[in-house]
């Protein structure tokens, strides 16, 4: 069976970190950090997700500030808005709650934010700083994704990892992340051939696709680990709904470990937004934040395949990892079994 990973419980950890964090700051005599949460609408969705943002802001000692705003709010108002919050001192973070009204440019809205203060993680500054390893916020699930696996794997340096979806906000920030930690990384996507095959090899899969069921046993080799970073409702039986992820759960408990869905990625999406909206106070308080990618080039870390003192020399091959990697399939299944490519068009 395979080991649950359980995102409830590192949830938990993070933010008894987070407010212990808090804590150290106000006690230290810095301000208390301060979150705003914008929703325009009435999208029945993003009102349980506000509502559960604000909760666990309460718990952590972190200070809410709720702007609701009409549907019909036109996007100056907005844009209004979030250049007010962007000077207001007390306001450390800002997250403005998607979908919005579809007269608003979201794109346009979300890069209005100051990236010092953008706790999603989505401003391209930002998104700069994490692809070229010289700080920023990290994205709030991608860096659950990451926390998750560090409670499995203690060194991802070159292991195979595979990430299903390409998306700017999980699939894309996690393939960042995992270079950072020096894994060899695949990114697949609607067009990917042989997906299935790609999964067989990896000792990561990361499913962010939106795609019900579309990996399957048969995809996994034996010891991988899994995150399922989808969540999909669909109907049941008598017309009952219920959640479900990217991976047939029940097919996959030859892995080493795999994420339940509820119950896994989603906790630490939220945990990990209130360590943003903390690491985004600490780093304005201190002076630290920056608003534009002004980067001393000659800082940045090396990412040669070797040092300048090794490339000086020639390099014997190393088949270390590979000799980790090998595997048996022994299952008849994953010989015969066929892939149903309806599930691409959700990737």
């Amino acid at each position: 069976m395979a080991e649950i990973i359980d995102g409830r419980a590192v949830a938990k950890q993070v933010e008894a970190e987070t407010k212990a964090q808090v804590d150290a700051m106000v006690a230290a005599g810095k301000p208390r950090p301060g979150l705003a949460v914008i929703l325009v609408g009435e999208d029945p969705a993003s009102e349980v997700y506000v509502g559960r943002k604000i909760k666990n802001c309460a718990e952590v000692g972190i200070r809410s500030f709720e702007h609701r705003m009409p549907a019909d709010t036109s996007e100056p108002e907005l844009l209004a808005l979030i250049a007010t919050l962007n000077e207001d001192p007390e306001i450390h973070g800002i997250l403005c709650q998607v979908p919005l009204p579809k007269h608003i440019d979201t794109g346009k809205v979300l890069r209005a934010i100051a990236p010092s203060k953008d706790v999603d993680g989505f401003h391209p500054v930002n998104v700069g700083r994490l692809s070229t390893g010289t700080g920023g916020i990290i994205p709030c699930t991608p860096l659950g994704v990451m926390k998750l696996l560090d409670t499995v794997i203690d060194d991802l340096t070159g292991l195979d990892v595979v990430v299903i979806g390409k998306s700017n906000i999980v699939g894309k920030p996690i393939a960042m992340l995992m270079l950072e930690r020096e894994a060899t990384v695949t990114v697949t996507h609607i067009y990917t051939e042989n997906l299935a095959d790609l999964c067989r090899q990896a000792d990561v899969i990361v499913a962010a696709a939106g795609a019900p069921g579309l990996v399957r046993g048969y995809w996994v080799k034996p010891g991988a680990v899994i995150i399922d970073v989808g969540i999909t409702r669909v109907k049941g039986e008598h017309g009952k709904t219920h959640l479900v992820g990217d991976v047939v759960f029940d097919e996959v408990q030859h892995a080493k470990a795999v994420t339940p869905v509820p119950g896994g990625v989603g906790p630490m999406t939220i945990a990990c937004l209130l360590a943003n909206t903390v690491q985004a106070a600490r780093e304005q308080v201190d002076g630290t934040s920056r608003d534009s990618f002004d980067i001393d080039w000659d800082d940045l870390p090396d990412r040669s395949m070797f040092s300048k003192q090794d490339a000086e020399r020639p390099q014997a091959a190393s088949h270390t990892f590979e000799e980790n990697r090998k595997a048996s399939y022994d299952a008849d299944w994953y010989a015969e079994a066929s892939v149903d490519t309806d599930f691409y068009l959700h990737i």
